[in-house]
Order: C-alpha cells, then sequence, then structure tokens
C-alpha cells in the first residue's frame, strides 16, 4: 500500500483545501499579470504617440528605447527585455482583447495567451481575429497551453488571408542563432530557422550518434545514414557497453566537432576543441587558478564562469598575455599592460568595465563602443575617467535622448532619465586574488 492510498479523509480535505486555495491564488495571479501588460500597453501607446509629436514615426523606435529604458532601470530589468514587452502587449491588448480579458479574468493562463496571439499573428482584420479568438478560447480553458497550440494553429489556417509558404518567406528572415548563458560554466547555443533544417540537422545528427555507437562497439564501419537507421537497436545495445555517453551527449559532441573543426569526429575531447577556436574571447584566469585547483573560477571575461581545464588549456596555448594590476584592498583595476601593447587603454577600460555600463545591459565590453562621457567636441579628454564602455543600442540612446550621464569617479557611472530619476551603475567587482599586509 503506498502512502496516498494510507491518506485519511483529513489529509484528502487538506489537499483539496491546498488545491482550491492555489487555484484562487493562480487566477489572481494571472488577473496581475494581465493588468502588468495593460500598462505596458498603454507605455507603447504613449511612445509611439510622443514620436507622432516629434520627428514622426520615423523617429518612434528611438522613442521607444528611451521609454523602455526609463521603465526598465525603474524595474531594475534589462530594457531590451522591456521593449520586447511592450510591444508583445500592445499586440495582445490591441489585436486579440478577448484573448487579454479572458486571462485577467483567470480563465487563462499567460502561457495560453501566449501560443494564442502567437498561431493567429498573421490573421488580418478586427472581425476575422475575434472569430478566431472566441473559437480557440472555448478549448483554451479546459486544455494545457501546449495542447491549445495545435488547436490554435489548426484554427488560425481557416482565418489565413496569405497562404503558408508566403507566410514561411517572411519569418525566414528572421532567422537566427544566440547563446544564453546557465549554471555551471554551461551554455545554450539557439538556433532558429526553417522547421525542415533544423529537424533536418537533428535526424542527422542522431543518425550519426547512433552510428558512432556502432562503429566503437566494433560493428561494420561508418554506414551511411539510412543504414544507421536500420541498425539503431544494435546499435544502443552496443553503446552501452562501450560508451558510457547517452545519445544526447554523442549528439552534442559530434555538433560541437562539425561547428569547431568541420570533421565530425564526435570524441568527448576538450583539448582539440579548443585548440580550433581563434575568435576573441577575454577570458580572466586568477594566477592561483593556473597553479593549483583552489583559486577562484576563471571567467569568459564579464559573461560567465569557466572550468579549470579549459581555462588552462586556453591560457597554454596563448600568444601573450595581459597583466591586470589590482588595488591590494578595494580590487579596482589599477593597470593593464602587455609586452607589445595594442591599444593599452582600451584593455585597460574593458577590463574595469566588463560589460555596457547603462543600468541592467549585460553586453560585453568587447562588443561595444568605448564612448566619451563628456563629448571630446566640448573638451572631453581622451583618459579613463571620461571613457566608458556602452552598446550600440545605448550609445546612441545616450546622445540622440535625454538620457544623461556623468562619472563619479572610480569607475562610478550616474545616469538620470527623462522623468528625473538617477541611477548609479558601479563597474563588476574584478575576478582577482588581493593580499593585503598582516595586521602585525
Amino acid at each position: 500500500m503506498n502512502g496516498i492510498t494510507a491518506a485519511t479523509k483529513e489529509d484528502m480535505a487538506n489537499l483539496s483545501a491546498v488545491v482550491s486555495s492555489l487555484q484562487a491564488v493562480e487566477k489572481t495571479l494571472q488577473g496581475v499579470l494581465a493588468a502588468r501588460d495593460g500598462l505596458l500597453a498603454v507605455a507603447n501607446r504613449l511612445a509611439m504617440s510622443i514620436a507622432e509629436k516629434g520627428a514622426g514615426l520615423d523617429d518612434s523606435d528611438l522613442t521607444l528605447r528611451t521609454v523602455a529604458a526609463e521603465l526598465a532601470t525603474a524595474l531594475r530589468v534589462s530594457d531590451r527585455t522591456v521593449q520586447r514587452r511592450m510591444v508583445a502587449a500592445e499586440v495582445l491588448v490591441e489585436r486579440f482583447p478577448q484573448v487579454w480579458h479572458a486571462q485577467g479574468a483567470g480563465l487563462i493562463t499567460a502561457g495560453h495567451a501566449r501560443v494564442i496571439v502567437d498561431a493567429g499573428s498573421h490573421i488580418d482584420g478586427d472581425d476575422a481575429r475575434a472569430a478566431y479568438a472566441a473559437r480557440v478560447l472555448d478549448f483554451a480553458q479546459d486544455e494545457s497551453p501546449n495542447r491549445v497550440r495545435v488547436i490554435a494553429e489548426r484554427i488560425a489556417q481557416q482565418f489565413q488571408s496569405r497562404t503558408l509558404d508566403e507566410r514561411h518567406e517572411d519569418a525566414r528572415g528572421r532567422r537566427d542563432v544566440w547563446v544564453t548563458d546557465g549554471p555551471d560554466a554551461m551554455s545554450e547555443l539557439h538556433v532558429y530557422g526553417p522547421s525542415v533544417l533544423i529537424h533536418g540537422a537533428h535526424d542527422r545528427l542522431t543518425q550519426m550518434a547512433k552510428e558512432l555507437a556502432s562503429r566503437d562497439a566494433g560493428s561494420a564501419p561508418m554506414q551511411s545514414a539510412s543504414e544507421a537507421s536500420a541498425s539503431e537497436a544494435s546499435a544502443s545495445v552496443a553503446s552501452a557497453a562501450t560508451d558510457p555517453r547517452t545519445l544526447g551527449q554523442r549528439r552534442f559532441d559530434l555538433a560541437a566537432d562539425l561547428l569547431l573543426t568541420g570533421a565530425p569526429a564526435g570524441h568527448d575531447t576538450v583539448g582539440a576543441l579548443l585548440a580550433s577556436i581563434k575568435a576573441q574571447v577575454a577570458v580572466t584566469v586568477p594566477v592561483t587558478t593556473l597553479m593549483s585547483a583552489d583559486g577562484p573560477a576563471a571567467e569568459l571575461s564579464g559573461r560567465a564562469p569557466m572550468d579549470l581545464a579549459s581555462a588552462r588549456a586556453l591560457a597554454g596555448a596563448a600568444a601573450g598575455w595581459d597583466r591586470v594590476l589590482t588595488h591590494p584592498v578595494n580590487g579596482g583595476v589599477l593597470s593593464v599592460d602587455r609586452y607589445r601593447p595594442p591599444e593599452s587603454l582600451r584593455r585597460r577600460l574593458r577590463s574595469r568595465d566588463e560589460r555596457c555600463r547603462f543600468p541592467g545591459c549585460g553586453l560585453p565590453a568587447r562588443d561595444s563602443d568605448l564612448d566619451h562621457t563628456l563629448d571630446a567636441a566640448f573638451g572631453g579628454e581622451t583618459s579613463e575617467g571620461n571613457l566608458a564602455a556602452l552598446c550600440r543600442r545605448h550609445h546612441v540612446l545616450k546622445h540622440e535622448t535625454p538620457w544623461h550621464v556623468v562619472q563619479l569617479g572610480d569607475g562610478l557611472l550616474e545616469w538620470t532619465s527623462p522623468t528625473g530619476r538617477t541611477y548609479v551603475d558601479r563597474p563588476p567587482p574584478p575576478n582577482t586574488v588581493t593580499f593585503t599586509e598582516p595586521p602585525f
């Protein structure tokens, strides 16, 4: 007899009460999220209204950035995130008001609303969108978002004014690759593109991974994709005895090989892959980390920690090192030098800033501009006390909008928003070890 069958009537009554309370909380939460979307939509409309009063719609993007930055700094989040939310909220509130009201009443969740809006995003005309939303909402109140997605896409096809091929051609223009950093020195590589190519690439990696397992087990030499698919069962059994990697792990190893070396060896060897990396990536490695495993973690500068083996391999293969001298008490960067220093001031500032210095922005300094806080045209010096890393988005924001910044010294930047709010951005603490004199 398992635990739940041994539950008393009192236990089940308590469980029922928890379920009912959770339903009530969830309903309230969805109403609050819908209210937030309403405010974000108002902010989006306000930005467009301000733009029309100025240079017109041609200036709308810069105005939208300015408003998004105002909201984001107050909420302590990225202004890029806020801008995406503003646009998404405007679409939900203005184009699919029934869906927004349903979420506000707690009949559906934000997840439901998102899949309904996504599936119907290409439907033209208020009447067509209203008819589509009404039909989908009948299902959405009783199903999970992943089930609603399939239903919504089927219903949306009946209201589309453009063919799938036409919409697909537009969507192809948004194909992209980007990285999301995660914990434990791991990251995700996202590839967005035509489904047939993405699924085809995934299937090919799967077949190659299964064939790799079969080859390592001592079976026939490398087979074609179709032959590998036919021997799937035997490959899986053989791999368990000879290769401890899962199918997913082998799939990743092959993908990394293809992207970094062009040769799908499929070996789980970090050193060979690191040797092929020629990208300009700043790595911060405390000297104690190179000497032993007891030092602080190495970092991809300003982005994410990295494992010790990779840090040592990259340090050993480096043609030259930057030496970063820090203050023995507060850890601030004092200087950066090199035997043959190219643009030493740039390296020093990027070592100090690590990322864009607009509040909440995490874009690495190496991908940013070094901006004169006080413009050189107005007498601003090209010095550490008048330079800071700003990504192109926030560089433009600083020069073209009422956002204003001054340097307070020691790398501190004080930003003032169009509404008069101030925010101080501090450079991140360096990933270094400092030593002080003993107190005797």
